[in-house]
């Protein structure tokens, strides 16, 4: 008979919705907590699914700006014309559609925060109006002709590297030293010493809450397929297969057979990975079907971010 894992006595670390037993995150939330303190310019690199955004929030909240405002903007789904007004904002008749002035994330966020996720896909002359915010404290709005002056502090992240940015000539060299003052570096859920295991029994206590089933043991063949995956999605990957088993799966105990079928080896084969021509926008599509078009689900269940999702499918010409 297989051993049953149960649930560990021992309690996991929360910092600001990010749940750990590992060492090495403990380490990065202490660089967090005296990052926090300063004015500098963060920017925090790490695969979709690690938890940016909360690492951003965390920064703003334990910093002397809390009290004051933080907005937030993921650079990677609105057009050139929206992002900039986004930011920015615009007075009326700036463009068609522009019925009245309206102030943007800058000017909103004043004496707080504002956090800018996949900033990498910042289009260039974006880029010089933020390099601007930053080494003057003031923009013009869209459209408009007078100044604004705002005090403003700018955490940044993304998924890729802005060196390699840089070198295609696809970000500002001048830009990433400034936005890139204090790194910080998400690892891997791979990476995370007990981390899967941790939130293993995090998410099925959250869902055990919710009253539809409870599950009380992981049977060992369970467990160990769950430690030996590479999570390519992270932690949402995660939480989205103990979702589904708790959906499809019955009684107390959590079994190998109502993993997710790309943990069970249905997923295409390691010579056709995902990311390559029409293997990718055939597992977009089926996503996509799987999820009747909701795309915040078909996301998840690729393991990807919403945004990416987006850019993805517009790559595809899935999307216009």
């Amino acid at each position: 008979m297989q051993r049953i894992y149960k649930h560990p006595e021992n309690k996991p670390h929360e910092f600001f919705g990010l749940i750990t037993v590992s060492p090495h995150m403990l380490d990065l939330f202490e660089i967090v907590r005296r990052a926090a303190r300063s004015e500098a310019a963060v920017l925090i690199r790490g695969e979709s699914g690690t938890g940016k955004e909360h690492i951003a929030k965390a920064l703003h909240e334990l910093s002397p700006r809390s009290n004051k405002g933080f907005n937030a903007i993921n650079c990677a789904t609105l057009t050139p014309e929206l992002l900039a007004s986004e930011l920015f904002g615009h007075v009326k008749g700036a463009f068609t559609g522009a019925i009245r002035d309206r102030k943007g994330l800058f000017q909103t966020a004043h004496q707080g925060t504002i956090f800018l996720d996949e900033v990498a896909e910042i289009p260039l002359d974006i880029q010089a109006r933020l390099l601007r915010v930053i080494q003057e404290q003031t923009f013009i709005p869209l459209g408009g002709t007078d100044p604004v002056s705002v005090d403003v502090r700018i955490i940044s992240a993304t998924h890729q590297s802005l060196r390699e940015a840089v070198q295609q000539r696809r970000f500002r060299n001048d830009l990433m030293y400034r936005i890139r003052v204090v790194p910080i570096f998400i690892p891997r859920l791979a990476e995370r010493e007990g981390d899967v295991e941790a939130l293993t029994w995090y998410f099925i206590d959250e869902f055990n809450r919710q009253g539809h089933r409870q599950i009380e043991g992981i049977r060992r063949d369970a467990m160990e397929l769950l430690l030996e995956h590479e999570w390519p999605g992270n932690v949402r990957e995660l939480r989205n297969v103990i979702e589904y088993a708790f959906a499809i799966g019955e009684g107390p105990i959590l079994e190998i057979g109502c993993m997710t079928p790309e943990l069970r080896g249905e997923a295409p084969t390691p010579t056709q990975p995902f990311g390559q021509n029409h293997a990718e926008r055939d597992q977009i599509l089926d996503a996509l079907a799987r999820s009747n078009g909701r795309k915040s689900e078909a996301a998840d269940l690729l393991g990807m971010s919403r945004s990416t999702l987006w850019r993805k499918m517009r790559e595809h010409h899935l999307i216009t």
